[in-house]
């Protein structure tokens, strides 16, 4: 890992060059947010956020990181992944709802 390394705005680990990652549309592009602000994620916080959360509700509700932060789910998720190295990586579970 390097200092110069991205921080992931979900779980505020660094994302070091070989882990695996995606950009995350805060807003969904099917709810209007294609050229709307992204955010680099780990790919196993991505994922989570999607298992987590149908898009109206990323749309209306979770559209900050504090936001997401702020769900119960990803919230547990946050506290156990923090505790993984930074490029941890793992299958996501199916969503729960």
């Amino acid at each position: 890992m390097d200092a110069d390394d991205p921080i992931c705005p979900l779980c505020l680990r660094p994302i070091p060059p070989h882990a695996k990652q995606s950009e995350h549309h805060l807003i969904p592009k099917l709810k209007g947010g294609a050229k709307g602000p992204r955010v680099l994620l780990h790919q196993i916080c991505h994922n989570e956020i999607h298992a987590s959360l149908s898009e109206a509700e990323l749309a209306r509700e979770y559209n900050t990181p504090e936001a997401l932060r702020g769900h119960e789910r990803l919230g547990k998720f946050v506290k156990w992944v923090s505790k993984r190295p930074a490029d941890f990586h793992s299958k996501t579970p199916k969503r729960r709802r």
